[in-house]
C-alpha cells in the first residue's frame, strides 16, 4: 500500500473517531458529496500538518457541499 493510502485510512480513522462515528460513515458521506476523491489527494498538505487542521479544512469542504 502507498504512503498516501496508508495516510488517508489514518486520516479517515482519527477523523472518524473525532466525530465519535464510523469511518464507514464518513466514507459514505465523503462519497455522496463527491469529496473522497479531493481529500485523498490532499496527501502533500494534510499529511505535514495537525490532523486538526487537516479536520477544519475538511469540515469546511463538507459544510461547503451541504450548502
Amino acid at each position: 500500500m502507498s504512503k498516501q493510502a496508508d495516510f488517508f485510512i489514518y486520516l479517515i480513522e482519527r477523523y472518524a473517531e473525532n466525530k465519535k462515528t464510523t469511518a464507514q460513515k464518513v466514507l459514505e458521506q465523503w462519497d455522496s458529496l463527491d469529496l473522497t476523491n479531493l481529500i485523498y489527494d490532499m496527501y502533500e498538505l494534510y499529511h505535514v500538518e495537525r490532523l486538526e487542521n487537516a479536520f477544519d479544512d475538511i469540515d469546511e469542504l463538507v459544510s461547503q457541499k451541504q450548502g
